[in-house]
């Protein structure tokens, strides 16, 4: 770190509990689906929702799902992050921490950190490791910073960098980081997008009229595209896959993770089930939302999702691996921290 460095480095994801136990993952799952931002209805219907129906019935399941992918490290998530931390340090002279959303480490604890290694600091700059704006994670991260700058009183400045689903720096990193894998004989490329409720995409409609409003509105130009999830990941879609010279009939977009028939269309754990009895037999499939390998990636699609495949009678199934600490990532995180 250079003596005259005034800025600190934020990385933030979503977060993990701490371990696989059943009592860690309901603290993780409390705090996680408490966030008004994640679910949407009043408090005190979440409380009951939440504390009384969704975690009791689900801790168990999620813990067990969390054990098969849990490492000497712990979590993936975290453990990504942290080597995503250590290969842009080595980049820049600037101090850089990492922030979960939900779980540890958490933002006071970030702030705290930089503090510690620069006491002059004056700006912070935040990486949201969403490539895409929704309401349940970019904004919900860029809110909980905020509130803690506000709350400790910092004297800090803290910046924000925009979601980055079209810019070139990323779509270059995710294209080649895919291009290996698409060497293979493959018949079809799935896109698996984590899913949102429609009522997220129309709550962050800036027009609150344009969203959802016909079958093409994420193609009509409109200002609710940069808040809009749906318009930005096929945006990212189309500037991947023109970029890897794929053609139109060989991939398509779904959503997975879903909690209910209300969220967006068509769903992941569905098509992998039609996809067999529609001839493709042999199936690519990545999950551009995520930029650190996770529970949603490892244990949902890359586990559950190809017994699925398999199943309904698919013969060849492979996950992509998510962005991790790829270099061509790591060099574009690095290019847009020099370039504030």
């Amino acid at each position: 770190m250079m003596a005259s460095a005034k800025r600190g480095i934020i990385l933030m994801n979503l977060g993990s509990p701490d371990s696989p136990e059943v009592n860690d993952v309901k603290r993780y799952l409390d705090e996680f689906l408490m966030d008004g931002r994640v679910i949407d209805i009043p408090y005190l219907l979440r409380v009951l929702l939440v504390k009384g129906f969704i975690i009791p019935k689900r801790a168990a399941n999620s813990a067990h799902a969390y054990s098969t992918i849990w490492t000497k490290a712990g979590s993936p998530l975290v453990e990504f992050t942290r080597q995503l931390q250590q290969a842009v340090q080595q980049n820049i002279d600037e101090p850089v921490e990492i922030a979960m959303r939900y779980g540890n480490p958490n933002p006071e604890e970030a702030y705290e950190k930089l503090l510690q290694k620069m006491p002059g600091m004056t700006e912070v700059i935040l990486l949201p490791l969403y490539p895409h704006y929704a309401m349940s994670s970019y904004e919900t991260a860029v809110e909980a910073m905020k509130e803690v700058h506000q709350k400790k009183k910092y004297s800090f400045k803290l910046t924000t960098i925009d979601p980055y689903y079209n810019n070139a720096d990323y779509i270059n990193a995710l294209a080649e980081s895919m291009r290996p894998y698409l060497q293979q004989d493959y018949d079809k490329l799935l896109f698996s997008y984590h899913g949102i409720p429609e009522r997220h995409i129309r709550k962050s409609d800036t027009t609150k009229g344009h969203c959802l409003s016909s079958a093409n509105c994420c193609e009509i130009d409109s200002e609710a595209h940069k808040y809009c999830y749906r318009h930005q990941i096929r945006v990212t879609t189309k500037l991947v896959t023109q970029q890897l010279g794929i053609p139109e009939d060989k991939y398509e977009i779904a959503f997975q993770s879903r909690l209910n028939k209300e969220w967006l269309k068509p769903f992941t754990d569905v098509r992998l089930q039609e996809l067999p009895k529609e001839g493709v037999k042999k199936l690519l499939i990545v999950c551009p939302a995520f930029v650190s390998d996770c529970l949603e990636t490892l244990e949902e699609i890359a586990m559950r999702g190809k017994e699925d495949f398999i199943h309904a009678g698919g013969e060849s199934y492979e996950m992509i691996p998510c962005l991790n600490i790829h270099p061509i990532w790591v060099s574009a995180i690095t290019k847009w921290i020099k370039a504030l």
